[in-house]
């Protein structure tokens, strides 16, 4: 059996494997990004963009080219699918603690496009799905599903919610939130007339969002509690659609014409799953050499729009704290010395996003809980009392900076 030796596995080509792979290139420090399928995946096909991804996009130097192909979004507008009424409407023209707000709705597939460009080529391996870890003195040995054997030492696990790095590190599956998402993308043949304005409906136990990407792209999504009724409508894209347009209730018949005019393939229905944020305080983000980001360290529900921000984040801050390691010059210790260089840099990763990861979970499952519950008295605070305030958490949580990428 070939034993194939790297400095760092990167586990999951997607926005965290990417981003971290991309901040160690800037510092001129290779990785190996393992990913199971045949190509780069999107699922989800766009997300909210804040100012906290921002910051962490200019950091990997790629933010202006991904600035060109998305609308700058100029506010959000929320209201109730019961009255069809406004409850709140928030500008995104404001400072925060650390300048201008910036907020866009950024397709998955040009932003993961966007990094992979901007690798080495061979980087990213495909068609490799890890199935085992194991330690072996100062390395990791990973199994891959075709038999053949990586040495690395360092693994970092960027593989999602059903994270087998996670798991090997001792976290718990991820929970599922009671909750599931139907999302979709809509491509115009012109201007869709939505302008750079989000809108968002709450109401009878559901949640609807419209945010445009530029002109004449919409992406849209629609959170429900799936009833054992509700089963089927996961089956075909047709039934989503169906399901969708049955229980938008006062929207607009614009709004309602984006759902209509969205292709089926371009329609996905997933499970809204989410790590318990006590897990983050007492579980193992790093252990060794081997440390998680992305979803596989924190997975979020979606209700605040920092899961792929937070990624972002995580890669530059992973590959600043991690860098050292590999570029400082130290003195002849062999490789005892190294692991334990790369040990305190993971260690130091950890430390500075476990309150960060917790922080976000918390708020994003707090917010679902609040905009997606029913009855009379809860769907009165929602509208009358608490929306302004849930918009307003919207941006508090986006005004933060992830630091340079550059190692002081």
């Amino acid at each position: 059996m070939e034993v194939v030796e790297e400095d760092i596995v990167i586990v999951g080509a997607g926005i965290a494997g990417l981003t971290t792979a991309l901040g160690l290139h800037r510092l001129g420090i290779r990785s190996l990004v393992l990913e199971s399928s045949e190509s780069l995946r999107a699922t989800g096909f766009a997300f909210t963009t804040w100012t906290n991804a921002w910051r962490a996009l200019d950091a990997i130097g790629i933010g202006d080219s991904l600035r060109r192909q998305h609308n700058l979004a100029n506010g959000i507008v929320t209201a109730s699918t019961i009255s069809g009424l406004s409850t709140s409407e928030m500008s995104f023209k404001s400072k925060g603690s650390f300048g201008e707000h910036e907020v866009r709705c950024v397709r998955r597939k040009l932003l993961l496009e966007a990094l992979q460009k901007e690798l080495p080529i061979g980087t990213i391996k495909y068609s490799s799905k890890v199935v085992s870890i194991e330690e072996s003195g100062c390395f990791n040995l990973v199994h891959l599903a075709d038999g053949s054997v990586l040495r690395t030492k360092v693994l970092i696990g960027c593989d999602g919610v059903n994270s087998v790095v996670a798991k090997w590190l001792g976290f718990n599956k991820a929970a599922f939130a009671g909750r599931s998402a139907i999302r979709g993308y809509a491509d115009f043949k012109g201007s869709h007339g939505f302008g750079t304005t989000f809108l968002q409906f709450f109401g009878n136990g559901v949640r609807s969002g419209f945010l445009p990407c530029n002109d004449t792209t919409m992406y849209w999504f629609f959170t429900f509690t799936p009833s054992t009724q509700d089963k089927e409508v996961e089956e075909t894209p047709a039934k989503m659609k169906e399901f969708v347009l049955s229980k938008l209730g006062k929207v607009p018949e614009q709004v309602r014409a984006v759902v209509e005019i969205t292709e089926l393939d371009n329609i996905i229905c997933s499970p809204l799953t989410f790590r318990h944020p006590w897990d983050l305080l007492w579980g193992n983000i790093s252990k060794g050499s081997v440390c998680v980001a992305g979803d596989a360290f924190h997975p979020m529900t979606p209700d605040i729009g920092q899961g792929g921000c937070s990624a972002l984040e995580d890669g530059v801050v992973l590959a600043r704290c991690l860098g050292p390691a590999f570029t400082e010059k130290h003195s002849e210790g062999g490789k005892k010395d190294e692991r334990k260089r790369i040990e305190m840099g993971l260690k130091k990763f950890a430390r500075e996003r476990r309150w960060r990861g917790f922080e976000l979970i918390s708020a994003a499952y707090m917010v679902g809980f609040v905009q997606q519950s029913e009855g009379v008295v809860m769907n009165f605070l929602r509208d009358k009392i608490f929306a302004a305030f849930l918009a307003g958490l919207l941006l508090k949580r986006a005004d933060f900076d992830c630091g340079k990428l550059c190692i002081s």
